[in-house]
């Protein structure tokens, strides 16, 4: 790392989480130099649609106790649903 490098580095430490989030946000996003045409928008009609079978009654949810002992159970060798 260069020193104005690690100076940046320095200076963006002392700020707010919230602002320290936003950058490190927005350096990620310069790194990206090939993103996935269309994922976002794919992601975007997937939550669409589990949205839509949530509401409908098409599909329900499992509570997180439940998803825990299942996962607790798989990893232990006994069977899970």
């Amino acid at each position: 790392m260069t020193q104005t490098a690690h100076k940046i580095l320095l200076n963006a430490l002392g700020l707010a989480e919230q602002d320290r989030a936003a950058l490190a946000g927005a350096l990620i996003e310069s790194l990206e130099t090939d993103p996935d045409t269309g994922v976002d928008e794919a992601w975007l009609l997937e939550v669409e649609k589990r949205v839509q079978e949530l509401d409908s009654g098409q599909a329900s949810t499992i509570p997180l106790t439940e998803v825990l002992l299942d996962i607790s159970k798989r990893a232990s060798g006994k069977s899970g649903r």
